[in-house]
């Protein structure tokens, strides 16, 4: 336990220097006052050693317990509270403050909190926290300052176990799908629907004919027995295998963010992959990943699975990847993915392009086409669309506004070589990555492409 002064000890320590000072302007000896300041110095010194002996005394006869309250795991940037809850044991009140350990990664609202501790009650303070950061987030044990008995002096203790959690990617877009989804309103995020009825490979139910569907599709057996003309149903083909190749090299690393607000490129990147693999994984598809781009042995590598559960197991693997800045080498890893998965499965490549990676990248989708088929999904940085769309008022607007166009011309048709301007290229900012892939793999399923 350790101790600070109080603000009562400075008051006295202050009114002692005044006197001082003021004898000694009068004209007194100073050695007639030296004698009288050391002894108030050393009252003052004994009465706040004894008051500090005294409060730790009483402090080891209370018995205060403490536990935190906090969500099992974090989503980045939704703010949840906290709650500190306290028991106290013993014949003593306590009054001070508390300020938890928080995270250094996360912004938080409420702390230090005031705190009033009673025998035999329970206290709770609570506070809100947000994330800033995925990854592993760690609260440490509670420091309380509290006044000691006599208040000459405060208590510094710490208090409760360190506790370690986890920072997810944000659910949110995925919650907000599922919403709309149920309430059949897609169109309001951008996710492109489709009449079901009639469409797909895989045979889904026999049903009596509507107005409108296709009259290839009716089953003229079925309708001799029941009379009336029934229709075959089907449904996108399930039992696929979607594969997402996440590079986190040094191109991953761009962020539009300012002053820190916002998501970064590779937390959207994540976001994206979340609300696929929920859509594809509510279609019945498998869903696996593989990072590249990364130093040796830190890849990361989840094998394709189906059922709902696969999205919480494939965010366990995913949640503390970070961009690194590490050449992405993208023939390495179409290599690495030929070997792992020899299924043909749909393969999408989550990347962020530079017209001089053409050559690497059309030699790695090469040989990913020989086996998968292979979808190219490219980030492209909202602040060169800024540049470009700026007014040209000044000299340097003007520069800026050529150079963007320049690059992105560059950069546009050496995207477009590679991907072919076929349905199977995604190029698009990293707030609208997860809407794209979801269009472009529901459009894969209903051509019956894999």
């Amino acid at each position: 336990m350790k101790l600070i002064p109080s603000q009562r000890v400075f008051i006295v320590l202050a009114c002692i220097a005044l006197a001082a000072l003021a004898a000694l302007v009068a004209g007194v000896e100073v050695t007639d006052v030296a004698l009288p300041t050391l002894a108030g110095l050393a009252l003052l010194g004994v009465v706040t050693c004894a008051d500090y002996l005294t409060s730790r005394r009483a402090w080891r006869s209370s018995v205060v317990r403490l536990s935190r309250n906090a969500p099992p795991a974090f989503a980045l940037g939704a703010r949840r509270p906290v709650s500190l809850s306290f028991e106290v044991e013993g014949p003593f009140k306590w009054q001070g403050q508390v300020h938890d350990d928080v995270d250094p990664s996360f912004h938080f609202e409420g702390l230090p909190a005031a705190l009033e501790l009673l025998p035999g009650k329970r206290i709770e303070v609570t506070y809100e926290v947000t994330p800033t950061r995925r990854g592993e987030a760690l609260f440490g044990a509670a420091q309380l300052r509290l006044q000691s008995r006599w208040g000459w002096c405060e208590l510094l203790e710490r208090l409760g176990p360190a506790q370690a959690r986890r920072v997810y990617p944000d659910f949110a877009q995925i919650a907000r799908y599922a919403w709309l989804a149920g309430d059949r309103r897609l169109q309001e995020i951008g996710i492109k629907t489709y009449q079901q009825r009639g469409e797909g490979t895989d045979f889904k139910q026999l049903a009596e004919y509507r107005y409108g569907d296709p009259v290839r599709h009716i089953d003229w057996k079925a309708t001799l027995r029941r009379g009336l003309p029934i229709i075959r149903e089907f449904q996108d083909e399930r039992d696929q295998c979607i594969l997402l190749l996440i590079d986190c090299g040094r191109r991953m690393r761009a962020d539009d963010r300012q002053d820190g607000v916002g998501t970064s490129h590779f937390d959207q990147v994540l976001n994206a992959v979340m609300l696929l693999s929920y859509v594809a994984l509510h279609q019945g598809d498998a869903v696996g990943a593989l990072t590249f781009g990364t130093p040796p042995g830190a890849q990361k590598s989840f094998a394709p699975e189906k059922g709902v559960h696969t999205l919480n197991a494939l965010m366990s693997e995913l949640y503390g990847v970070q961009p690194t800045p590490t050449h992405s080498d993208y023939v390495s890893a179409a290599l690495n993915l030929l070997k792992r998965y020899h299924k043909r499965a749909l393969v999408i490549i989550i990347t962020n392009f530079r017209d001089e990676d053409s050559s690497e990248l059309g030699y790695a989708l090469r040989l990913l086409r020989s086996r998968h088929l292979v979808m190219l999904a490219s980030l492209r940085e909202r602040i060169v669309g800024q540049l470009m769309s700026q007014p040209m008022n000044t000299a340097d607007a003007m520069l800026d506004i050529a150079s963007a166009h320049l690059y992105e011309q560059s950069r546009r048709d050496a995207f477009n070589r590679l991907a072919d301007r076929g349905p199977l290229s995604i190029d698009a900012e990293p707030d609208q990555l997860g809407i794209q892939l979801v269009n472009r793999y529901h459009a894969v399923k209903r051509a019956g492409m894999i």
